[in-house]
């Protein structure tokens, strides 16, 4: 496979600020500058992966991984992302114009695959090439690369329980509701999330005018970004309203719960097509008590809600 070849085929990804951040402390940790600069190579690649299978609705645990894991990391060259219920997945990087991929050999046992990433830091992106199952040398050329597509399917013998479905948002106008997804009221009875703040004031969730004649329809989730804020849950909430033109209208908010008056800083609401690439997206500041976003979609057409802190995520699925 040629470079252009590649290039056509490769999934081009932002290397966040966290990403580095997280990349750079774990370097810091190293004897030696060699191998503080392998580890931030290879941290920045297992989190470009966990980022791309994460919109793939894929399960990851980072902290399960051998590269989380700072004495592994001191005495291995390791890249690996695990999978739960799957496995080990190893990402590998390269820099530009290289042909080769180095996998180490103390790499060749216990993966189900290698991916690997072309990181170009002067860009601030990587681009996602390709994997293969298996490996027997230490040099893979880039021309053995199998297409992402392939990744996606030699991981679907995983349980189908760890791949959410997607949450059909049409059944929710005739009464069906997925689990989970509960009244604004039911939440509010809750007196652990019960909002603080957010919902007391009028300017954040208004109400829908009496003379306005569309039905909507509005539900919330509580979501947990686990130890990334201590274990202080979000509220997702999603409201949808048929439109005159067969389309539907959705509009998604995230606020704080308890005793948090304001989201916590940089906490990111996404949403991603059905390619997985990023359609709309907003970001907390330092005091926002909550973000939203907001557009229309055709009735079958899919969509994810990402919510983001730093390497921690929670994605939704939804059909219209």
């Amino acid at each position: 496979m040629t470079t252009f070849e590649l290039d056509d085929k490769a999934l081009t990804l932002p290397i966040t600020q966290a990403a580095r951040t997280i990349a750079q402390q774990f370097a810091n940790q190293q004897p030696t500058p060699e191998s503080a600069e392998r580890v931030r190579l290879n941290t920045l690649c297992v989190l470009i992966v966990n980022n791309y299978l994460q919109m793939m609705n894929i399960p990851t645990d980072l902290r399960s991984s051998n590269s989380w894991n700072p004495i592994i990391r001191m005495c291995a060259d390791v890249a690996d992302l695990e999978l739960p219920g799957i496995g080990s997945l190893e990402c590998r990087p390269i820099r530009l114009h290289e042909q080769f991929c180095y996998i180490p050999p103390e790499t060749w046992e216990e993966r189900i695959g290698y991916v690997v990433v072309q990181v170009d830091e002067s860009q601030l992106e990587a681009k996602v090439l390709g994997f293969v199952r298996s490996v027997a040398s230490e040099e893979l050329p880039l021309s053995q690369l199998q297409p992402l597509e392939a990744l996606i399917e030699h991981l679907s013998p995983a349980p189908q329980s760890l791949i959410p479905e997607a949450v059909n948002l049409s059944q929710w106008f005739v009464g069906i509701f997925d689990a989970g997804w509960q009244t604004l009221e039911s939440l509010w009875n809750q007196p652990e999330f019960a909002p603080a703040f957010a919902f007391r004031s009028r300017d954040v969730m208004e109400k829908i005018p009496a003379n306005q004649q569309e039905p909507f329809v509005r539900r919330g989730k509580l979501i947990d970004l686990g130890i990334q804020i201590a274990s202080q849950f979000v509220m997702l909430i999603v409201e949808i309203s048929p439109q005159i033109d067969q389309q539907v209208s959705v509009r998604l908010q995230l606020h704080p719960t308890g005793s948090q008056n304001y989201l916590p800083p940089d906490v990111k609401l996404t949403v991603l097509d059905q390619s997985g690439a990023v359609f709309l997206e907003a970001q907390a500041r330092s005091a926002d008590n909550y973000i939203q976003l907001q557009f229309r979609g055709e009735p079958t057409e899919q969509f994810s809600v990402q919510v983001a802190l730093n390497d921690a995520q929670v994605t939704e699925r939804f059909v219209i």
